[in-house]
């Protein structure tokens, strides 16, 4: 008697659904690779760049001294070389359209002291002793306070041509062997 229902029969091989993949795994690890890996660098690079914007936002919205080093491009920028072994270390950083302003401070040793001037294009010498050149208004922006009787002061002023900006700079010499640095830079555009 021939077989008669549609079924397949055991000794043939059955055809396989079109919906099902064959290699469920090979399937698993292109999807992986191909979506799930980059899409995973995006969300870190996101939170990444989030992160960094919010630092460059505090900077911005800083109203005060932020007690840290200023960057390496500010430093270039107002020609304010902060010595490596400075302790103390403080700047604002104010913006306008014409003029830009950074005030920075710093404890550093009197070598230290020495080379800093030295790479500003000034020298010990020049320090104006019993001076303080830098403006009470300038100073009130930051809260610097320069009118302890008891404190030795030595100032410089340095109009530098051109594009360059223009420091002020007041060092404390009230304890010789830790003199405390005060500059202000300007840069007009």
């Amino acid at each position: 008697m021939p077989h008669t229902d549609d079924s397949p029969r055991p000794s043939e091989p059955r055809e396989r659904p079109p919906h099902l993949p064959r290699h469920r795994l090979a399937v698993l690890v292109i999807v992986v690779l191909l979506i799930a890996l980059p899409a995973g660098y995006l969300v870190q690079s996101a939170f990444q760049s989030r992160a960094s914007g919010k630092d460059k936002e505090r900077a911005a919205a800083a109203t005060s001294l932020t007690y840290a080093r200023p960057p390496k491009v500010s430093q270039r920028i107002y020609s304010v070389p902060v010595p490596v072994s400075s302790t103390r270390v403080a700047f604002y950083e104010a913006n306008a359209w014409q003029k830009s302003t950074m005030w920075v401070q710093f404890r550093t040793s009197p070598k230290r002291l020495t080379e800093f001037l030295e790479d500003i294009g000034s020298s010990r010498a020049e320090l104006a002793e019993g001076e303080v050149a830098i403006s009470g208004r300038k100073a009130r922006v930051v809260g610097w306070r320069f009118d302890e009787p008891s404190s030795h002061y030595r100032s410089l002023r340095l109009d530098q041509p051109g594009s360059e900006p223009d420091l002020v700079v007041t060092v404390d010499t009230t304890y010789p062997s830790r003199p405390r640095v005060y500059v202000v830079s300007t840069a007009e555009f």
